[in-house]
């Protein structure tokens, strides 16, 4: 490309704590190729704003505010979505095409997990067939850390898991200082985990307890336990030590609970009528404990991946580091990748970064590792806190505060000039 192109970002899916580290790292990344790359666009919640053509410019924004978005959690800067592109939505491609031709985009950058990775590679392809000199990479992202391979070659771990891991390893503990103190009327705690079916956030609630001193339990929903079976650990463990912590998966397998699914086709665990801790909690008391008091529960929602201030440095880090492979990608490598980080073998905790194709990695899906779950159904291993141990860090997030309040990016709603007719995304007609 002679002349520079411009660049359109977005966002899809579930937010993080660091997913505006990744888009920084996209913003910076571009900066440092200014004959490379022109305006800085974002898709203004994300596929669906590009669709509208709400392209925010992100060129135009204050250094300071750019710079504040390392530390500014969840999506309210750019804004995400749900919205997923169908091969049965020809009308929806056609006009990501149209809305990258009128405004000169030459670069595409969609950060998001496994389904945002499928709609970079479903658009760069259709690009390619149009004629538009469109580059496309992917930037991972997702709590769940279900991205990519079970052997871990594709991705290490996926950005915004060190974080999600460091909040449940925190949360537990402190939960385990009240449960110790209050047993005698609420023996048991039942804390539910985001994750749906995959078990990587509930697993990090053993970070909070590496020596297995706390008497907890933890019930993924790959365990293969029933609710009885359940129980009957809870009680068991109440009668040994008088108390008990249970971390389950939202996805713990326990009835109905009028799920409620996504436009992806995931269920909303926190969106459906029931929640898992609340028919365990239920059921606990019903069956009844052998011991004074009930069985309590909390269930932490979206906080889970918002809260700023349970942030892993290392997940910020890693995750401004894939935005700007990203770029780099874009530059050395062309279209058709995603950026990835890999842990280089040793005993001392790194990681290199490189890329992979998004053929690969569009609608994957890892699974826990059945070597990770204890024998008795109801614990990890040590090879998964060794894992897992180095992601969530050492140290706290500086998060600047003004006025008491937490100082986040505020961008200015700056948008380009819209050049085309209005339109409507062909799933919400």
């Amino acid at each position: 490309m002679s002349r520079p192109k411009n660049v359109v970002v977005a966002q899809s899916g579930g937010p993080t704590p660091v997913i505006n580290a990744s888009l920084r790292g996209v913003i910076d990344g571009c900066r440092a190729y200014p004959g490379r790359f022109g305006t800085i666009y974002a898709g203004y919640h994300g596929i669906e704003g590009i669709l509208k053509e709400e392209l925010l410019n992100l060129s135009a924004q204050p250094e300071e505010e750019i710079a504040l978005l390392s530390t500014t959690p969840a999506a309210g800067a750019i804004g995400t979505c749900r919205y997923k592109l169908k091969a049965s939505q020809q009308e929806d491609f056609e006009r990501v095409v149209e809305v990258f031709k009128a405004h000169d985009v030459g670069y595409f950058f969609y950060n998001g997990g496994n389904d945002s990775m499928d709609t970079a590679h479903k658009v760069a392809r259709l690009a390619a067939e149009r004629g538009l000199e469109l580059i496309a990479v992917g930037v991972p992202k997702t709590i769940d850390n279900d991205v990519g391979d079970s052997e871990f070659r594709l991705i290490d771990h996926t950005p915004g898991y060190g974080s999600v891991a460091r909040y449940w390893a925190l949360t537990v503990q402190n939960a385990n200082e009240e449960n110790a103190g209050s047993f005698p009327a609420d023996p048991v705690l039942v804390m539910q985990a985001m994750g749906r079916k995959i078990g990587f956030i509930p697993a990090a609630a053993r970070l909070a307890d590496p020596h297995r001193e706390m008497p907890m339990l933890i019930a993924l929903a790959e365990s293969g336990l029933t609710l009885p079976d359940l129980a009957d650990a809870v009680n068991d463990m109440v009668r040994q030590r008088k108390r008990c912590l249970l971390v389950i998966s939202e996805g713990f397998p326990v009835g109905e609970l009028g799920e409620i699914r996504d436009a992806f086709g995931h269920v909303a665990f926190s969106s459906s009528k029931m929640t898992v801790e609340r028919v365990v909690v239920n059921y606990l008391n019903e069956r009844g404990l052998p011991a004074q008091g009930a069985a309590r529960g909390n269930v932490p929602g979206t906080d889970q991946r918002h809260n700023m201030i349970y942030a892993s440095t290392v997940d910020l880090e890693e995750a401004y580091r894939v935005g700007q492979k990203a770029v780099q990608i874009a530059v050395e490598e062309g279209s058709g990748y995603m950026s990835t980080l890999l842990r280089t073998p040793g005993p001392i905790y790194q990681v290199h970064y490189d890329k992979v194709p998004l053929e690969l990695v569009a609608n994957s899906e890892r699974t826990f590792p059945q070597s990770w779950i204890a024998p008795n159904r109801l614990d990890v291993t040590d090879e998964f806190v060794q894992y897992a141990r180095p992601l969530i860090g050492d140290s706290w997030p500086a998060v600047p505060l003004v006025d008491g309040r937490q100082r986040f990016a505020r961008l200015r709603p700056i948008f380009a000039e819209k050049k085309l007719p209005d339109y409507v995304p062909q799933a919400s007609r």
